[in-house]
C-alpha cells in the first residue's frame, strides 16, 4: 500500500457500523487517489467484507479469527498494528464510537503515530493532517494538526456517508498472529429490550429532569418507539438513577449526531449540548422561555411535556399508520 488510507470497518455481530461509510466518504477525499482499504475484525464476518465491496475501496482486509470474535482492545490493537506495519498508510480512520476512542489512541501509540480524535473534519496539512474538533464543552472549535502518519477517529455525522461506487474490492484475507493477552474479554450482555443503538439511531428522543420523576420516562420511550428512533437523557437523570448510563446524551456521556433529536425536559446545560449539538435538526420542548436549549433549537415548544408529549406521539402513530 505505502501511503493512502485505511479505514477500521467496525462491525457489530456481523453487522457494519453505519457510520463506517461516512469515514469510507471521507477516505475517498483524502486518499487523493492514492490507495483506500479498509480492514474488517472478527469472527464469522466476510460477509461485512463482501458488503464493503460495493464502497469503491481497492482491498478489504479480512482478519476472520476466533481470538477476535470478541472485541478484545489488545488482539485487535495486534491485529491492525502489523497490518500497519504492512501498509504503512498515511491515516488511519476510526468512527468516534466507545471502539473507536478505545482501539485509536492504542494503535498510535504502538505503532508510532500521531494521533488526532473526534474530528469534525479532516483535510491534508502538509506531510500530516488538519483536524476542526469542539472544544470547551462545545464553546469554541479549534484547529489541530498532525505531522506524519496519523491515527484519526471523526464523529459520526460529521461526514457525508458514501454512496455505492464501483463494486469489486478484493477480500484479502489478513493472517492473525497469536497474541499473549492480558486480559480477555469473557462475555458481551446486551441489554435487555434495546433495539436501537444510540450512536446509530437517525432519530434520538432525550428526556432530562422536566420529567420529574423516573416512572415519566414511558413518554419518551415511546415518542422514541413510535418515531422508530432511539431513547437518550440528560446527566442530571442518569446520575439521579433513573436511567442506565448508557443512554447519557453529552460530553461524558455518547456523542450523537443524528438526523432528528428531541429534548424533552431538558434545560440545555453545556456539557449536554455538547453532545449533540450536531444534529440535524434540534427540537426543544420545555416550559421554561428562557431554557438555554431553545438557543440551539431549530424548533421549540414552550409547554407542559406532560401533555405535549403524548400529542406528539399521538400524531407520529397517526402519520406512520397513514
Amino acid at each position: 500500500m505505502a501511503g493512502g488510507v485505511l479505514i477500521f470497518a467496525e462491525q457489530r455481530e456481523g453487522k457494519l457500523k453505519k457510520s463506517v461509510l461516512e469515514i469510507i466518504g471521507l477516505g475517498r477525499e483524502l486518499a487523493s487517489g492514492g490507495p483506500l482499504e479498509a480492514v474488517v475484525l472478527g469472527q464469522g464476518v466476510g460477509a461485512v467484507a463482501e458488503q464493503l465491496r460495493a464502497f469503491g475501496l481497492q482491498k478489504i482486509r479480512l482478519g476472520d479469527d476466533p481470538s477476535l470474535a470478541l472485541a478484545s482492545p489488545e488482539a485487535y490493537v495486534a491485529a491492525l498494528r502489523q497490518l500497519c506495519a504492512e501498509l504503512q498508510p498515511d491515516l488511519v480512520l476510526f468512527t468516534a464510537s466507545a471502539m473507536g476512542r478505545d482501539l485509536a489512541p492504542r494503535l498510535a501509540a504502538r505503532a508510532d503515530f500521531a494521533l488526532l480524535s473526534e474530528c469534525l473534519s479532516l483535510a491534508k496539512a502538509g506531510d500530516g493532517f488538519a483536524s476542526r474538533k469542539s472544544m470547551y464543552g462545545g464553546k469554541v472549535v479549534g484547529t489541530w494538526n498532525s505531522s506524519g502518519p496519523t491515527v484519526a477517529t471523526v464523529r459520526p455525522g460529521a461526514h457525508a456517508a458514501a454512496a455505492p461506487g464501483t463494486a469489486g474490492g478484493e477480500v484479502v484475507p489478513l493472517p492473525v498472529k497469536p497474541v499473549s493477552l492480558r486480559a480477555r474479554v469473557a462475555e458481551v450482555v446486551r441489554a435487555v429490550g434495546e433495539t436501537v443503538d444510540l450512536s446509530e439511531a437517525e432519530i434520538v428522543v432525550s428526556g432530562g429532569r422536566g420529567l420529574k420523576a423516573p416512572e415519566n420516562f414511558k413518554l419518551i420511550e415511546e415518542l422514541a418507539r413510535a418515531f422508530g428512533g432511539a431513547v437518550g437523557a440528560s446527566r442530571a437523570v442518569v446520575d439521579a438513577g433513573w436511567i442506565e448510563h448508557h443512554h447519557q446524551v453529552g460530553q461524558t456521556g455518547m456523542t450523537v449526531s443524528p438526523k432528528l433529536y428531541v429534548a424533552c425536559g431538558i434545560s440545555g446545560a453545556i456539557q449536554h449540548l455538547a453532545g449533540m449539538r450536531t444534529s440535524g435538526c434540534i427540537v426543544a420542548i420545555n416550559k421554561d422561555p428562557d431554557a438555554p436549549i431553545f438557543k440551539l433549537a431549530d424548533f421549540g415548544i414552550v409547554g407542559d411535556l406532560f401533555e405535549v408529549v403524548p400529542l406528539l406521539t399521538e400524531e407520529v402513530r397517526k402519520i406512520k399508520a397513514s
